[in-house]
């Protein structure tokens, strides 16, 4: 069942997403080579705390406060001690606040020193695929609108998408409906309504769309081995526009 949200829940929301969209900031420049995924994730975590929030993945049992994904790591990278960020790494940081029961969730992948040309595109071309999916977000649209919008550029550039995984509602939990594919699909395909909140999340690879999920039962990866980038917003629908609620930029 789609939730719709009132201006009250809309506010929540938009506090917390902007908090995410705060902390980011904050936290993206002192990210470097040589940090552990362990030692990321808990600068995150003093911060969510520290700002009366909960990690929103804590709801699902997530051994961390961040997914950090690297590399050839789509999605729910598991932190750790072991796992180093080195030159030339893609790493992606897909986080949530859980604020008095109000859901953030955006992900923004960053460049680590020298990377080869072809990751500094993928990630350009993902960010070019969120910003489409966006702005195909609107009233009287449905969500293959969004769907086929992410798709298309991901293709013309010869990129693959991951078809196993994709975005949703958000909000008042962590995965709301509906489902929010990222390319051609079958099925439900709802109109988008004022008052919708979702999280729209492209996951393309350098190679193949296909992925395989690892034996901790959490670390989804590509199946060639290929680099991944996600990208991640969360925005609210209203009659006359979308919000980009999770805008690094946002307008304080």
């Amino acid at each position: 069942m789609i939730r719709l949200k009132n201006e009250e829940q809309i506010n929540g929301i938009r506090k917390c997403c902007h908090i995410t969209a705060d902390m980011f900031n904050e936290i993206l420049p002192k990210i470097h080579a040589g940090m552990s995924t362990f030692e990321i994730d808990k600068l995150f975590e003093k911060y969510i705390t520290g700002h009366g929030g909960t990690p929103a993945w804590w709801r699902e049992d997530f051994p961390g406060s961040v997914c950090i994904s690297v590399n050839d790591e789509v999605i729910h990278g598991v932190p750790s001690k072991h796992r180093i960020i080195k030159n030339g790494d893609l790493v992606s940081l897909d986080v949530g606040i859980d604020l008095d029961g109000y859901i953030s969730d955006t992900t923004h992948s960053i460049l680590i020193g020298n990377v080869k040309p072809e990751v500094k595109k993928l990630k350009q071309v993902t960010e070019e695929c969120l910003k489409a999916g966006i702005a195909a977000c609107k009233v009287g649209n449905r969500i293959s609108d969004i769907a086929n919008a992410v798709f298309e550029i991901a293709d013309r550039n010869g990129f693959g998408v991951v078809e196993d995984y994709c975005g949703h509602g958000v909000g008042l939990d962590v995965h709301e409906d509906p489902s929010v594919p990222n390319c051609p699909f079958r099925g439900a395909n709802p109109r988008i309504k004022a008052g919708m909140v979702l999280a729209i999340e492209p996951m393309i690879n350098l190679g193949t769309g296909d992925v395989e999920l690892l034996d901790d039962g959490w670390t989804v990866v590509t199946a060639d081995g290929e680099v991944s980038c996600h990208e991640e917003h969360t925005v609210a629908v209203f009659e006359d526009h979308t919000e980009v609620l999770t805008d690094l930029n946002y307008s304080k």
